[in-house]
């Protein structure tokens, strides 16, 4: 069963999150000159944000090509209903899936992997096509990240 908690933001708490999603190092004084407030009540609305867990993480954006694997895809698997679990459990430990998501729509899972070759993706995409429930495995690579 899943909970959902709904918390009212301030519009100015949004302003300060699209700033830390656009760069999560924004030293918090140049957050304030930005906003017209101080850097104490930028920190203060960071922690409570970062309490309530608005924000769970600061983070990088690594662009996969420039280390070493031009092949970034993102594939698609539908299982049969009672593989479900039992495959996001299976694919939380592979190290390969650099992200993941349960989503709704063309796939029941979603993720998205980084390969040194083409030639690793299509050996991923045979293995997860051989694992028992594994319906469809729909893989996709990423031209270009637009935004």
């Amino acid at each position: 069963m899943f909970v959902y908690i709904s918390y009212m933001v301030r519009i100015s708490n949004l302003k300060i999150l699209n700033i830390l999603q656009d760069n999560s190092r924004t030293p918090f004084i140049e957050i304030a000159k930005r906003l017209g407030v101080t850097d104490t009540a930028i920190r203060k609305r960071i922690n409570k944000m970062e309490k309530l867990g608005i924000i769970r993480k600061y983070t990088v954006e690594v662009d996969p090509k420039k280390i070493g694997y031009p092949v970034d895809a993102l594939i698609g698997i539908d299982t049969e209903p009672e593989y479900y679990i039992s495959m996001i459990e299976r694919l939380k430990d592979m190290k390969i899936i650099r992200k993941l998501f349960s989503s709704s729509g063309d796939h029941m899972i979603m993720m998205e992997c980084w390969f040194k070759a083409s030639q690793e993706l299509r050996d991923f995409v045979k293995k997860l096509e051989s694992i028992q429930g594994v319906t469809r495995v729909c893989p996709a690579i990423i031209l270009e990240r637009i935004k």
